[in-house]
C-alpha cells in the first residue's frame, strides 16, 4: 500500500506528518511523494490563512484526480475547524484529536491496511535512505491566548505536554537513525512544563542526555527568554537561531492584537539576544493589513523591523478568520492595500536578510549538509546553525554530514562555499 502525505503549515504539523510516516513505514506502508501516485492520500492541513485553506482544497481535488479510487484522508487544523467543507473532498475527515489514531483507522478502511496489520512488517530503510537530515520533534501542543486574530485556539484548544523521558527517548532514537539535528516544536514551545521541569530544563537535560549533534528551538516569545536562559547557548550544539513573532511594530496594532508583549519588552529580549550570543539570527513574522491598522501605524512596522536587523522577515497579509475577535473589528484593509504594504515589507525581508548574510562573508562555519540540489550536479545544500543557507561544490556526497564552509559569495538563496574538509564524517 503506497500512502502519501502532504502537510501545510507550522513546524508542529511538519512535526505530526514525521510521526505520522514514520508509523506507517513501520507497519508496512510504502511512503511516496505527495505528487506521485498513491493508494492513500493523506493531507494535514493548515486554516492559519484562508490561502493555507485553499492550498488544502487544491490538493484534496489533485489527489481524487490522480487516483479516483484512492482512500482520501482531511486531518489537521483545518479539519478540526471546518469538517463539513472538507467532508466534500476527502472521503474521512479526522481532527487533530483523533489524528494519532490515523494508522489505526487506515487498517480499518482498507483491506489491505488490515493484511497489513495481521502481519506487521519490520521497518523498511524508506524513512533511513530518504529522510531529511533534521527531524522535527513535537513537545507540546495547545494554546489559550487570546490574540484576536488567530484561530489556533479554537482548532488546538487543548494544552498539554509530553514527559521529559519520553522526549529524551525520541530524540536518542533519532541519533540512532543518524539524524543530526532535532527541532523542538510545538504550538507554544516556550511554555513547557511538566511537573517541575520546565522548556530550560528540558534543554539541560536533552544535552545532558543525548549525544544530538544539534538542537533548536521553534518559535519563542520574548517573555520566555531570559539571561539564565541564554547561557546555555554556551554549548555549541545549541543553534543560534531565535524565532521571534512579533507580527507587528506598532505598539497601538499590538494591543488590537492583543498580544502579550511591548514593544519595549520585544526590543529589550533582541537586545539580550544580541550582547550574548553576538551571531546569533533572530528571525521574525510581521502581519499587514490587521483590521484599522492606518498608514501611520504600518509606517511604525516598517521602520521598526528595519531597525530591528532581522535575519529574515516571514511576511503575510491578515486574513479574517471565522469566530475570531479581529474578523468582526471595524476598519478591515482593502486587498490593494495590503498587497501594496506586503510587497514593501517582503522588499525589507530581502534586504535584512541579505545585509545578515554580509555579515558573515570570508568567515568559516559548519554546514549540515541537507541534499544535492540537482541530481549529478555535485552541488549541495545546507544550513549553518544560525540558519543560513549555504551551497557548495563536492566531488563526494555531502548529505547529512557537518563540514566546515568558507563563505565567500551571495547566491540568490543564501551564500556560496568553499569546502575546507574534503574528508566529511
Amino acid at each position: 500500500m503506497r500512502v502519501a502525505f502532504y502537510t501545510l503549515g507550522c513546524k508542529l504539523n511538519q512535526a505530526e506528518t514525521e510521526s505520522l510516516a514514520n508509523r506507517f513505514n513501520k507497519a508496512g506502508f510504502q511512503l511516496v511523494s505527495p505528487n506521485d501516485d498513491a493508494d492513500i492520500y493523506i493531507a494535514n492541513t493548515c486554516t492559519v490563512t484562508h490561502i493555507a485553506d485553499r492550498k488544502s482544497r487544491h490538493w484534496l481535488r489533485l489527489a481524487r484526480r490522480r487516483n479516483p479510487q484512492a482512500l482520501i484522508i482531511a486531518t489537521g487544523c483545518y479539519a478540526q475547524r471546518n469538517r463539513q467543507e472538507l467532508a466534500q473532498l476527502a472521503d474521512v475527515v479526522v481532527d487533530n484529536k483523533e489524528k494519532e489514531n490515523l494508522l489505526d483507522l487506515t487498517k480499518t478502511l482498507s483491506p489491505e491496511g488490515r493484511r497489513l496489520a495481521e502481519s506487521e512488517t519490520k521497518q523498511s530503510q524508506v524513512l533511513a535512505t530518504t529522510a531529511r537530515t533534521r527531524s522535527l520533534i513535537k513537545i507540546q501542543d495547545g494554546c489559550h491566548s487570546p490574540c484576536t486574530y488567530c484561530i489556533v485556539p479554537k482548532v488546538r484548544p487543548y494544552e498539554y505536554c509530553f514527559p521529559v523521558s519520553q522526549i529524551i527517548d525520541e530524540v536518542n532514537q533519532k541519533v540512532a537513525l543518524g539524524y543530526k539535528e532535532v527541532v523542538l516544536t510545538g504550538t507554544k514551545v516556550g511554555s513547557y512544563r511538566d511537573s517541575s521541569t520546565y522548556l530550560k530544563d528540558l534543554v539541560q537535560r536533552i544535552l545532558a542526555s543525548t549525544f544530538i549533534d544539534r538542537l533548536r528551538l521553534s518559535s519563542l516569545q520574548p517573555s520566555e527568554i531570559s539571561s539564565e536562559f541564554l547561557a546555555l547557548w554556551q554549548d555549541e550544539r545549541l543553534c543560534r537561531h531565535f524565532h521571534l513573532a512579533l507580527q507587528s511594530g506598532s505598539e497601538t496594532v499590538l494591543q488590537g492584537m492583543r498580544r502579550s508583549y511591548s514593544l519595549d519588552q520585544y526590543q529589550r529580549t533582541v537586545n539580550l539576544i544580541k550582547e550574548m550570543i553576538p551571531d546569533a539570527a533572530i528571525t521574525t513574522d510581521i502581519m499587514v493589513g490587521f483590521p484599522g491598522e492606518s498608514d501611520e501605524e504600518f509606517e511604525e512596522s516598517y521602520s521598526f523591523c528595519q531597525q530591528a536587523g532581522f535575519a529574515n522577515i516571514h511576511v503575510f497579509p491578515y486574513s479574517p478568520r471565522p469566530e475570531t475577535v479581529a474578523a468582526k473589528m471595524p476598519g478591515q484593509i482593502k486587498d490593494k492595500v495590503k498587497q501594496e504594504r506586503n510587497q514593501r515589507m517582503l522588499e525589507l525581508s530581502q534586504s535584512s536578510r541579505r545585509s545578515f548574510y554580509e555579515h558573515f562573508l570570508g568567515q568559516a562555519m559548519p554546514v549540515l549538509w541537507e541534499k544535492e540540489t540537482r541530481p549529478g550536479s555535485g552541488t549541495y545544500s545546507g544550513l549553518t546553525d544560525n540558519y543560513i543557507r549555504i551551497f557548495a561544490h563536492s566531488e563526494k556526497s555531502l548529505k547529512n554530514d557537518i563540514t566546515a564552509a568558507k563563505l565567500v559569495e551571495l547566491h540568490n538563496q543564501g551564500i556560496w562555499g568553499e569546502l575546507l574538509d574534503e574528508n566529511p564524517g
